[in-house]
């Protein structure tokens, strides 16, 4: 990274960068109330809050959202007549699947082959500290040019809305003139990159039953209708011979024309094991970013450790259905609906119910922000050109800003490039990442006030 006042001044805050991040891991903050402590919760909430408070940030709260957990607001005064930039991140994480299979303890922050190893490390408590670096860097080289506001989510994993139906509620609180999600990732380690769309995504729980209780597949077995035979059925119907994705009224041809994913690099990044093949048509960019994508997220069915020789009365399975920016969610939640009822065979009696839904996005790169930030990236990855790069996943709150402030310039960038392995278990952060996109954010904002 070539020498400035800016990069100097952040590379000699990584230690407690560090520190910092090793306390905010160690927080088990899950916004699954059922499973983890709300008290893990609450104390990464008010660690970020006091953060914020230390950094002279005003009118700091803790925000009971409708979905019963907290989002952490704060405000930093600018120069007079500055511009107003929000800063986005979320302290809640992942829960650690299998921590057996962590070579490290999930909430303990550890150092290993040049990363940073815990949950939340990348997704998105390393985001936090990417902001607070930035903004302590600026005010060591002259001051912040630009008018902050914070906010830390508390249920962004969890996808329970609580946030943007309280910013739906107070519309005044984030608006801003350009917006920085920093919950998005590099294309690769090293590689400058925003992410400018994201697609929609719907849950939809079906359940399918066909008898009054489990019979005996030896006496009606061959007659008598498997329900879970049945939901197999319905879920096959969600792809084509290739794998792609086929939900009756809904396309799946569009093409992504921004930075290419090459097949070789996805089935790395992927762990496709040897032999297997990718499914679907197009480029691999197409099918992640552009394309609808279906999964079966879980079956409850009998487990084959004791299962008994018996016709099943009844199956469920949940499914998630991710959608390119342009669809419509609601109606795609409509159309899978539909859908799983239409193809139930052998006139089984079939029930959907919607649990999560979040719509797609997709920015403005056009925008001087844009321009902003391409030079701050530029600069913060020895001259390298910053790329547009798109994310199967979902963040609705994105909608959500985009809907109330439309001109509003949102950008989104972060930690989590591949090897990150986000929501897996042996998450990590590259501490040079970490490094690097908190010298870019704090020249585009430097950026940002001058243009």
């Amino acid at each position: 990274m070539p020498s400035n006042p800016v990069a100097e001044t952040v590379a000699s805050l990584m230690p407690r960068a560090k520190a910092e991040l090793t306390e905010l891991v160690a927080f088990k903050s899950v916004a699954d109330f059922g499973q983890f402590p709300r008290s893990e919760s609450e104390g990464a909430a008010n660690w970020v809050a006091g953060a914020l408070r230390a950094e002279g940030f005003q009118d700091v709260a803790l925000l009971d959202t409708p979905d019963g957990t907290q989002s952490v607001y704060g405000f930093l005064p600018g120069p007079e007549g500055a511009r107003t930039v929000l800063l986005y991140a979320h302290y809640d994480v992942q829960p650690p699947l299998d921590e057996a299979g962590w070579e490290t303890p999930p909430f303990e922050l550890t150092e290993r082959n040049g990363r940073w190893y815990g949950r939340g490390a990348a997704d998105c408590k390393g985001g936090l500290v990417m902001h607070l670096l930035a903004l302590r860097a600026l005010k060591a080289n002259g001051g912040v040019p630009v008018a902050v506001k914070v906010i830390a989510e508390g249920s962004e994993e969890q996808g329970t809305g609580g946030l943007e139906r309280y910013a739906e509620q107070h519309p005044e609180l984030l608006d801003a003139d350009a917006i920085v999600i920093g919950d998005a990732g590099n294309f690769r380690a090293g590689v400058p990159t925003v992410t400018t769309a994201l697609r929609g995504m719907t849950l939809v729980r079906v359940q399918v039953d066909t008898l009054e209780g489990n019979l005996h597949s030896g006496q009606f077995g061959g007659a008598a209708p498997d329900a879970l035979g049945a939901l197999i059925r319905v879920l096959d119907s969600l792809r084509a011979e290739d794998g792609s994705t086929t939900v009756d009224g809904l396309t799946g041809t569009s093409r992504w024309d921004g930075l290419q994913y090459d097949e070789a690099q996805f089935r790395k990044d992927a762990k496709v094991l040897d032999g297997v093949g990718l499914i679907g048509s197009g480029t691999v960019a197409d099918r992640i970013w552009a394309r609808p994508a279906v999964t079966v997220l879980g079956i409850d069915c009998p487990p084959v450790v004791g299962a008994t020789p018996s016709v099943q009365a009844s199956a469920r399975a949940l499914v998630s259905l991710r959608v390119p920016a342009g669809v419509d969610a609601a109606g795609a939640t409509k159309l899978l609906r539909a859908h799983l009822e239409a193809h139930t065979p052998w006139g089984a009696r079939v029930s959907t119910e919607q649990t999560g839904q979040g719509q797609a996005f997709r920015a403005d790169t056009t925008s001087p922000a844009y321009a902003a930030m391409a030079q701050a990236m530029s600069a913060a990855y020895d001259g390298a050109e910053m790329q547009y790069a798109g994310q199967g996943g979902s963040i609705p709150l994105c909608s959500t800003l985009g809907s109330l402030y439309p001109r509003a310039e949102i950008l989104l960038i972060g930690l989590s490039e591949p090897e990150a392995q986000i929501h897996a278990v042996n998450e990590s952060v590259s501490p040079d990442e970490l490094e690097r996109l908190a010298v870019a954010e704090a020249l585009f904002l430097r950026n940002y006030a001058a243009n």
